[in-house]
């Protein structure tokens, strides 16, 4: 989160009034969420840079021959740990002051958020859904039937497949003992 920079700092004195001031410091929370989305993203690349220096970090064995390197290797370990800590602070102010905002909210239903153009006349919607039924259950029908014939056909040519292959087993067969 950003505060308005002071009068002293590169500023004229009176740049920011009071209400000015006020309105700067206050956040909506669309903003808030950006914000939140950014520090989720700086969070998962610090992570993956904690991994990357895991990876290339070899565990103390005794050995003294790359002590400076593993010595300044844990330091960037614990600089990212610590500034991991820090984004995690922040993430959870973030989420507060978002929960803190939408509090009195009221919950409004998804459907209530979705537009959708009303006609005049309810009667002629009744029975504009029951044409709509009636012609939905009669094409389900038409449906089920044409799946039916279409699993007899397939079962027909089932058989004649079958048959074929009999057929050109045997005329093999005839063959091979012909020669």
């Amino acid at each position: 989160m950003s505060t308005p920079p002071l009068a002293g700092a590169g500023m004229p004195p009176g740049a920011f009034t009071g209400t000015q001031a006020q309105a700067a410091r206050e956040v909506n929370t669309a903003s808030l969420c950006r914000i939140g989305q950014e520090t989720v993203q700086d969070i998962v690349f610090r992570t993956m840079e904690i991994f990357q220096l895991l990876r290339n970090m070899q565990l103390p064995n005794g050995v003294t021959y790359h002590t400076g390197t593993y010595q300044d290797r844990l330091g960037k370990l614990q600089e990212h740990l610590r500034q991991l800590s820090i984004l995690f602070r922040k993430l959870r102010l973030v989420y507060d002051k978002c929960n803190e905002n939408c509090a009195g909210l009221d919950p409004v239903p998804i459907e209530q958020l979705i537009p959708y153009v009303e006609e005049d006349g309810s009667k002629h919607d009744d029975r504009g859904a029951a044409s709509q039924l009636r012609f939905a259950s009669e094409e389900r029908r038409e449906i089920m039937e044409v799946n039916k014939k279409l699993k007899q056909k397939n079962q027909q040519l089932k058989q004649i497949m079958d048959q074929l292959r009999n057929l050109i087993w045997d005329i093999n067969a005839m063959l091979a003992m012909r020669n």
